[in-house]
């Protein structure tokens, strides 16, 4: 009996030990889960006590991501009026988007030395510039602005509002658009109207020239003009003033008498004509309205000497911008206002300037910079701007009814830039402008002939082809 019971006893403490072994391999199992509570060996053995549960967690909350940070876009702009318009409608386009912009508004004179110091650098400072109608092909060639014809595709901006003389000038390159005009610059004829309403000269013009005392419709007849006014009223009035500083001011006015003299730098084969004999011609009536009738000191004017003589009722003529009409017609300006008018050139063809918007090739943030271009070449925006007396681009925004009714002169501005001639589009546009104001002021001097002044451009125009 003591044998069979030991021998029963061992059976069970064997059958006892596996049953603990096979609950093990459960628990590893089971790994990583909590641990559960491991049953009794023995049905006979009263149920073990739950294992205690690790206390609850709260779960863990996502790692916090970085806010977004606001956007800003930085814009190099120079100091002019429409440059100030564009300032005071900055704050509509930062509550509409959330966009910061920043402008930074240098001189002229400053402004394409850091220009290009940004645009040659691997990043750049500014998310949009305004560019010269002189610097479209420098940096169209080198690459340094960004393509804008597919943004215009995708936002559906329809860039044929555009005065079509402004897009060729400060809009496409070789088919390609690098730019939305911005604001012009345009020149022509700005004149007095009350002078030709006094009888003494009307009576004395007419008697001596056999034609009718109007503004003429040729540079020969005008430059004659000046110079009977100045004859007769030179003591208080010259029949003109001009601007003879070199080398921007000498040039730009006098391309307004080379194109209305029919000259033009090439000719169809693209060869050459700075020194055709219609050029040669306009530079001598230059050079003759510059001496026989501007007033004393006239070669060595600039912007503001020029403007001063006029707004003073001391010019009865100007070439000149056509936005210059609305200071002269400010009594805070101008002793004329209400006595002044906007021309077409005598002959017909004025020089067309402005300049564009243009996103930097190496721009940080181009896609808010596309968004600012897109909202302010706008109507409602480019209206409010030209309201405000900037210079309009858009030829829907030139025949607003509002925009007439302020400034009616704008029908014939709108005319005259339709058929106004731009500087050629050259890489080597600066050192040109360096050129013909050396040699033009070499002719207004007299130490050379007009003939060999244009010569002297002609031969080194040749030079940069």
């Amino acid at each position: 009996m003591k044998s069979k019971f030991f021998a029963l006893l061992l059976s069970a403490f064997m059958a006892l030990s596996l049953m603990a072994g096979c609950g093990d391999e459960k628990k590893e199992a089971a790994a990583p889960a909590a641990p559960a509570a491991v049953e009794s060996a023995s049905a006979e053995q009263p149920a073990a006590e739950p294992a205690a549960q690790p206390e609850a967690q709260p779960a863990a909350e996502p790692a916090a991501q970085p806010a977004a940070q606001p956007q800003k876009i930085n814009i190099l702009m120079e100091v002019v009026p429409d440059t100030d318009f564009v300032l005071e409608q900055i704050a509509a386009f930062e509550k509409e988007t959330g966009i910061e912009v920043v402008v930074e508004a240098i001189n002229y004179a400053s402004m394409h030395e850091k220009l290009l110091t940004q645009l040659l650098s691997r990043t750049n400072s500014y998310d949009v510039i305004v560019v010269d109608f002189y610097w479209v092909k420098e940096f169209a060639d080198a690459k340094w602005m960004e393509p804008l014809d597919s943004y215009i595709k995708d936002s559906a901006f329809d860039t044929n509002v555009y005065v079509p003389t402004m897009m060729e000038m400060v809009g496409a390159v070789d088919g390609v658009t690098y730019m939305l005009p911005f604001y012009n610059y345009m020149l022509g004829l700005v004149y007095r109207t009350d002078i030709f309403e006094d009888e003494e000269l009307k009576s004395e013009y007419e008697e001596r020239f056999g034609r009718e005392f109007i503004l003429p419709d040729n540079m020969d007849d005008y430059v004659e003009m000046c110079k009977f006014i100045t004859e007769k009223k030179g003591e208080t009035l010259a029949g003109v003033v001009m601007q003879g500083l070199r080398p921007d001011p000498i040039t730009m006015e006098w391309l307004n008498y080379f194109f209305s003299s029919g000259a033009d730098f090439f000719d169809a084969n693209g060869d050459v004509t700075v020194n055709s004999p219609e050029a040669v011609h306009s530079l001598e009536l230059y050079v003759d309205n510059m001496n026989n009738a501007a007033p004393a000191g006239a070669p060595g004017f600039g912007f503001d000497e020029a403007f001063n003589v006029f707004a003073q009722g001391n010019a009865a003529s100007y070439t000149t911008y056509n936005w210059m009409l609305q200071k002269l017609d400010n009594p805070e300006e101008s002793t004329v206002p209400g006595k002044v008018a906007f021309s077409w050139m005598p002959g017909g063809i004025s020089l067309n300037a402005g300049w564009g918007w243009a996103i930097p090739h190496n721009a940080p943030n181009k896609e808010a910079a596309w968004k600012f271009l897109n909202w302010v070449e706008s109507f409602d925006v480019a209206k409010a701007r030209a309201m405000a007396g900037g210079c309009p681009t858009r030829a829907d925004i030139f025949a607003d009814p509002d925009l007439l009714a302020k400034y009616p002169h704008y029908e014939v501005v709108l005319e005259v830039m339709a058929k106004s001639k731009m500087f050629p589009q050259l890489v080597e546009a600066n050192q040109l402008i360096e050129i013909l104001g050396r040699e033009l002021s070499e002719a207004v001097s007299g130490s050379k002939t007009s003939q060999a002044a244009l010569d002297t451009v002609a031969e080194e125009m040749r030079k940069m082809k």
